[in-house]
C-alpha cells in the first residue's frame, strides 16, 4: 500500500493547482496560503518517501517534475495578474522551465530521460516560501520589513533556479542520462548511460 503514496501525493499536487488559483482570484488569500503550504508539504513528502522506501517509479520520474512546473508557473502567473509580484519574476522562471522542457523533450526523443534532482527541488521549495510570504503580506499589514522580504526570497529562488539549470547540464555531461527503457522499471536502481 505504501508504494502508491508518492504517486498519490503527486496527483494531489495537480488537483491543488485550481484550488489555489480559486483562492487567489477570489481574494481568499488565507485559503490560498493554506493550500500552497499543503502543496509544498506533498512535494517534499513524496520525494522523501519515495527515496527512503525505494519507491521511485516511472510515473514519479516524469509527473513529479511536471507537477512542480505547473504549480509554480500557475501560481506565479496568478500573482502577476493580481499585481502582487512583478512580471519579470515570471518571465525568468518561464524561460528556465521552457528550456528544461525543450531539453527533456529532445533527450526523450533520443531514448533517454532526465528527472528531478535535489537542487531543482531546493529551488522549488524556495519559490514556495517566497509565494507564501507574498500571500501573507497581501493578507495582513505587516511592518515595512516584510514588504520586500518576498522579493528578496524570489531573488534567492531565481538564483537557485539558474544554478540548478547549470547543474543539470553539468550532471548530464558528467554522469550521463537514464535509458528510456529503464522507465519500464519501477525500481530505484536503473542503469546509467555513461558519457565517454
Amino acid at each position: 500500500m505504501l508504494k502508491y503514496v508518492p504517486n498519490t501525493l503527486t496527483i494531489i499536487r495537480f488537483i491543488l493547482i485550481p484550488v489555489i488559483l480559486i483562492g487567489l482570484f477570489t481574494g481568499n488569500y488565507i485559503f490560498a496560503f493554506i493550500f500552497v503550504i499543503l502543496s509544498a508539504f506533498t512535494d517534499v513528502a513524496d520525494g522523501c518517501i519515495a527515496r527512503k522506501y525505494n519507491l521511485i517509479s516511472n510515473f514519479g520520474k516524469l509527473m513529479d517534475p511536471l507537477a512542480d512546473k505547473l504549480t509554480l508557473v500557475s501560481i506565479l502567473t496568478a500573482l502577476v495578474i493580481l499585481h502582487i509580484i512583478p512580471i519579470w519574476i515570471l518571465i525568468i522562471v518561464a524561460i528556465k522551465e521552457c528550456t528544461m522542457v525543450a531539453g527533456a523533450s529532445f533527450l526523450y526523443g533520443k531514448d533517454v530521460v532526465v528527472y528531478s534532482r535535489w537542487y531543482g527541488k531546493l529551488a522549488t521549495v524556495l519559490f514556495y516560501l517566497a509565494i507564501a510570504v507574498s500571500i501573507l503580506t497581501k493578507s495582513f499589514s505587516f511592518s515595512p520589513f516584510w514588504d520586500n522580504l518576498d522579493l528578496i526570497l524570489y531573488c534567492v529562488a531565481l538564483c537557485m533556479t539558474v544554478i540548478s539549470l547549470i547543474l543539470y547540464i553539468h550532471d548530464l555531461s558528467i554522469y550521463g542520462v537514464i535509458n528510456k527503457d529503464d522507465l519500464k522499471k519501477d525500481v530505484k536502481n536503473v542503469s546509467i548511460k555513461k558519457n565517454k
